[in-house]
Order: structure tokens, then C-alpha cells, then sequence
């Protein structure tokens, strides 16, 4: 890429440094998404991935509240603000939290236990509370560049679900509900979002520091499947539950 202290690069070369980036380090690649799609999860693989994967969610519309809270621009607030609401519902047993709780009840998982997150396993904890930090710290064009892994989401989401209906048929086709909710939402969420960001990154520095929230995004990604992948499918993990 060019050197720091240069013009800025063109638009459409800067939108293809983001996108080049995220779909390069997206966890699609992880080792625990080629399982699962491959079919050769357990069915407690599944199901922890399922639960660790649920305290992730619960951390996007905070992240989003915090989003919304670093804006002076009621234009920018009104852009945003739907996507608290895509995941907390417009009132109780509505939204994207609810339809991975349905998920949960689908995969036979006790629905309490999971919103309880008290069996979250620590490391995925720590990553999905440092994306909340990052966010809480960095500028509001960093916050909403690090939001645009969902660039990348709709493929996989596609994928996950023909994945599920093959390999996974245990599972009821209607407890799918978010995967498909999340095809069409997440990619106008992230052309949305580029187009805001595009149009701000106005030097290279700020260009590079939205790819640079860009990486760290993937990163924090990355790491809550390794601490999943590292309880439960690491050789040694016998099927009761604990160390063979």
C-alpha cells in the first residue's frame, strides 16, 4: 500500500483495500467454521459453539448504543439505531437475540442457561468484551469500520444454512431464523456503512486506521472460535464433557 503521509487512495481502491483485507481474515476460514460446514461436528461441538457464540451476540447492540453515543448527527443516529433494534426486537421474543435463543432451544440447549451466559467459556468473554472496549475507545470512524466483518456475514450466513439442512438435520429448518434474517440485513448493514466510511476516511491516515479496526474486528473474531475449537474439539476432549 502506499507509504503513510500520502494522498489518499481513490475511493473505490480504498473500498477494495477494506474489503480485500476482511475477506482474507474472516473466521469463515477458521478451523471450527470448516467443521461445522463440513458436517463433522458433535453434536456438543455444536451446541458450544451455539452457547459461546450467544455472549457475541448480546455485545453487538451494545457496541451499537456505544456507536450511537459517540454521533453529534441526528442523520447518522437515525442510519444507526436500527441496529440495536434488529437485535433486541421492538419488545420481548423479538429480534436477532431472540432468534439465536430459538436457535439454542433448536440445537438442545436450555434457552435460561444460555441467556444466563454463565457458562460462556472465559476467553470468549474476554474477546467479546474487548471489542465493546475498542469500540468505547476508539473514534467513531474506527467503531463503525470495525462493524464491517457483516460485510463478509451473507456468504457465510448462505453457506451455514445449506451446511445445517445437510449435515445437521436434527435441527429444525424453523430455528434457522437468524441465519436467514442476517443474509439480506447484513449486507445493506455494510454497504451502508462503507459508503458512510468512504466518504469520511479523507486522508490516508484515517484510511488506514479504519482497515487497521477492520483487522482488529477479524482478530477478536478469530480468537472467540480458538477458545472454542480449544475446549472441545482438541484431541483428548472425551464426549462426557470433560478430559478423556
Amino acid at each position: 500500500m502506499t507509504a503513510p503521509g500520502s494522498a489518499p487512495l481513490p475511493r473505490d481502491a480504498f473500498v477494495d483495500w477494506l474489503k480485500r483485507e476482511g475477506a482474507s481474515r474472516y473466521h469463515d476460514h477458521h478451523r471450527y467454521h470448516v467443521l461445522m460446514h463440513e458436517g463433522k461436528l458433535t453434536k456438543l461441538q455444536l451446541q458450544q459453539w451455539v452457547l459461546n457464540r450467544y455472549y457475541y451476540q448480546t455485545r453487538i447492540p451494545i457496541k451499537d448504543a456505544i456507536i450511537l453515543s459517540k454521533s453529534d448527527d441526528p442523520a447518522f443516529r437515525r442510519m444507526w439505531i436500527h441496529r440495536i433494534l434488529d437485535h433486541d426486537g421492538e419488545k420481548e421474543g423479538e429480534g436477532g437475540l431472540a432468534l439465536w435463543l430459538r436457535l439454542a432451544e433448536g440445537v438442545g440447549l436450555d434457552v435460561e442457561e444460555v441467556a444466563s451466559c454463565r457458562s460462556v467459556l472465559p476467553g470468549v468473554r474476554f474477546a467479546c468484551d474487548n471489542y465493546v472496549q475498542f469500540v468505547q475507545e476508539r473514534s467513531l470512524l474506527e467503531a463503525v469500520a470495525s462493524s464491517l466483518t457483516e460485510a463478509f456475514a451473507p456468504d457465510i450466513m448462505s453457506k451455514r444454512i445449506l451446511a445445517w439442512e445437510k449435515h445437521y438435520p436434527w435441527v429444525s429448518p424453523e430455528m434457522l431464523g437468524y441465519f436467514r434474517a442476517r443474509v439480506t440485513r447484513a449486507r445493506a448493514d455494510s454497504e451502508e456503512a462503507i459508503e458512510w466510511i468512504a466518504a469520511r476516511a479523507t486522508t490516508y491516515e484515517r484510511q488506514e486506521a479504519c482497515v487497521a479496526a477492520l483487522i482488529r474486528k477479524t482478530e477478536i473474531l478469530w480468537h472467540l472460535l480458538d477458545c472454542v475449537y480449544t475446549a472441545y474439539v482438541e484431541p483428548g476432549w472425551g464426549p462426557g464433557g470433560g478430559r478423556a
